[in-house]
């Protein structure tokens, strides 16, 4: 095969924009084919039962193949065509062919028990990675036979292409939803949000075209006066994807089939439900045990919730004529009391978080904490904002990454970190670094002016920088152990949500604030008003994450939930929540999490980490904000360690002591 054909170039950078739909299915032909080759290489009487012999055969096919797989998901994710759609769409099922072959491969699972039955031999992080792999195995279906196996096969063919679709049916639905409406009824809405709606109607008349993208719907929703176009957007925002738009992008009967099939799954490995499939390789032991925590974090928080919505209720009768609060009122109405109550408002705050601020404020923090340097580089990307970094420690590059921030058509909602390739100690004797791909969905710069920042903005991009920290800083050297690969599902969020504490520290955001216009730093008052105000509703939005939790766990632990998907949603959120939702919200339509984004049953994980991500933060709080030598051991024993430890073991190195829940809860304001 030609190497004209991106994919298939071995450069440490992909050339991104060099992708063309045409090249995938011939890259796949070349790549399975070499990765089957591999496979039966690797079981045969030529490659012994040993750890580096069968990494040298298999390992590097595997991790060639799913790099380029990696490539094209992920440019679906940020740069999606229809060409590019259905190459993916004719390819995936290939590729989840050849992924359950490997990990149900009998031949493969015995080469690795006979490497276990001597695995004294082996260093500590091996023996955990081998202990991974042989569990992975059963996991994968390796101990199921005949027509069971068959199944299984076909189950996780069927559950890929159901979450490709899901995810597919919700970017769709929300590209295609606009409405144009006259700048008259944005009275509040920010000026640059309003500027963007102006420039994209392209209207002679003046008026505003508005997408369900969140630098425009989330804007709206907080500021808008006008309270019908607030309800046509929130209409439209919580029936994506579902029976009231069209047949063909309602997520329904995906949802129906994919937990039907999830539990058809844990049957043929012996285990009563999804959930407590799931859970094998998690922190928590059960779905009772896990329902219990989320519960207890409810009990907790429902009397505060109570009282917020009432004050909610009283403050938008009396001071805005709205007797009668619905959902689509609730942003604004809380926006206008935490304005009245605080005397700031988030879009006074906005203009001081400049993006080229923000990132030289959270770079240093970075710099200082954990050692190392950041400094822009050029790659080829998939888009012109995208910017690309190298991660420096001394003179020595370990690690890069593409930071993609912008919202745009064709890019999913939401925000994340990906690899775009691991650390890895490659058979060879090569180290590959890690590389890793975080995204945002913001507004972009409007009228010559740096793009502005909300303060929630500034929280999530610190959060996806803890995820890219825990990929890039790792130090060890087993592909399946490096970074977040390894780490438990409910603990991953520990280093995110970590982070995320950072943004409510004077001495941190100092280094990230100058006005867009003047260039002052924030006032310290304001941001004393804005401390006051961090617990402002946090009791509601505490319940709304209990709430999905409950939602996801029991959707996965009880049987018959498939057929009642959305009567669960309603049932919980009756239970939860001190008001019911609106009758036509289908907020599962949309739970990419648990239906496209691999935390089916693992939602919980939030919660679960924050009593972490809280405790191990508050070493900072005792030691110092900018305390390098906590700095350094977080660094050590916590990002460098991946998955070669259990969390709670990274945990315990870092505090000295198992974690406790009072500092997650005084974080929340509930203690």
């Amino acid at each position: 095969m030609s190497v004209a054909n991106p994919l298939l170039e071995a450069a440490e950078l992909r050339d991104y924009a060099a992708v063309r739909p045409e090249h995938v299915g011939p890259a796949l032909d070349e790549l399975l084919a070499a990765a089957d080759a591999a496979l039966e290489l690797a079981v045969g009487p030529q490659v012994a039962p040993d750890y580096d012999a069968l990494a040298a055969v298999l390992d590097v096919a595997v991790e060639r193949l799913y790099a380029a797989w990696g490539t094209v998901n992920h440019l679906q994710s940020v740069a999606d065509t229809p060409e590019l759609r259905a190459a993916q769409a004719e390819n995936q099922p290939r590729v989840i062919d050849f992924g359950t072959r490997l990990a149900s491969d009998t031949r493969l699972y015995a080469k690795y028990k006979a490497i276990a039955a001597h695995a004294g031999q082996l260093g500590p992080v091996r023996r955990k990675a081998l202990a991974d792999t042989l569990r992975d195995f059963v996991l994968g279906g390796a101990e199921l036979q005949g027509e069971a196996r068959e199944r299984y096969a076909a189950i996780q063919e069927r559950c890929g292409a159901l979450s490709r679709q899901f995810g597919d049916h919700l970017l769709d639905a929300t590209d295609a939803w606009t409405v144009t409406v006259p700048e008259a009824q944005l009275a509040g809405v920010p000026d640059d949000v309003r500027q963007a709606a102006r420039a994209a109607a392209a209207s002679d008349a003046g008026d505003c075209r508005l997408t369900l993208q969140a630098p425009c719907y989330f804007p709206v929703m907080q500021y808008a006066r006008h309270r019908p176009l607030r309800e046509a957007m929130y209409r439209a925002y919580g029936t994506r994807a579902s029976e009231f738009g069209p047949p063909e992008r309602d997520n329904a009967p995906l949802m129906r089939e994919l937990v039907e099939l999830r539990q058809e799954e844990a049957a043929l490995l012996g285990h009563a439900s999804f959930a407590e499939l799931a859970l094998v390789p998690k922190m928590a032991a059960t779905p009772a045990e896990v329902l219990s925590f989320v519960q207890d974090l409810a009990r907790r928080a429902r009397p505060c919730a109570e009282r917020e919505l009432a004050e909610l209720r009283d403050y938008a009768m009396r001071d805005l004529g709205l007797p009668d609060l619905q959902a689509w009122d609730r942003a604004y109405a809380a926006e206008c009391l935490m304005q009245s109550r605080y005397a700031f408002s988030s879009q006074e705050v906005r203009q001081y978080f400049t993006l080229p601020r923000v990132l030289e404020g959270l770079f240093r923090l970075i710099e200082t904490l954990f050692g190392v340097t950041i400094r822009e580089d050029s790659a080829p990307a998939w888009h012109e904002s995208v910017r690309f970094f190298r991660v420096w420690r001394g003179s020595e590059a370990v690690a890069a990454f593409y930071l993609d921030l912008q919202a745009r058509s064709g890019k999913q909602s939401g925000a994340w970190m990906d690899e775009a390739r691991g650390r890895w100690l490659r058979p060879c004797g090569q180290l590959q670094r890690p590389i890793a791909y975080l995204v945002c969905n913001f507004a972009p710069p409007v009228g010559g002016q740096p793009a502005l920042l909300t303060h929630d903005d500034v929280i999530t991009l610190f959060h996806e920088f803890g995820h890219g920290l825990h990929h890039m800083l790792t130090q060890v050297d087993e592909r399946s152990l490096a970074g977040i690969s390894g780490v438990e599902a409910d603990a991953i969020e520990l280093p995110s949500q970590f982070m995320e504490n950072f943004c409510w520290e004077w001495e941190v955001i100092q280094r990230l604030t100058a006005h867009v216009e003047t260039g002052q730093p924030l006032p310290r008052a304001l941001f004393e008003r804005m401390v006051a105000a961090r617990h402002f509703h946090g009791g509601l939005q505490l319940l709304r994450q209990c709430e999905f939790s409950i939602f996801d766990m029991r959707l996965h632990a009880e049987a018959g939930a498939a057929a009642r998907v959305q009567a669960l949603a309603d049932e919980v959120a009756l239970a939860v929540q001190p008001v019911p939702p609106p009758s036509f919200l289908r907020y599962p339509n949309t739970f990419a999490h648990i239906f496209d984004g691999g935390y089916a049953a693992g939602y919980y994980g939030y919660a679960w980490a924050e009593v972490l991500s809280a405790d191990a933060y508050a070493a900072f709080e005792e030691a110092g904000v900018f305390d390098p030598a906590t700095g350094e051991r977080f660094r050590r024993q916590v990002l460098e360690t991946g998955g070669s430890r259990t969390a709670l073991e990274n945990f315990r190195a870092f505090r000295g002591r198992e974690p406790r829940l009072d500092a997650l809860l005084r974080h929340r304001g509930l203690a």
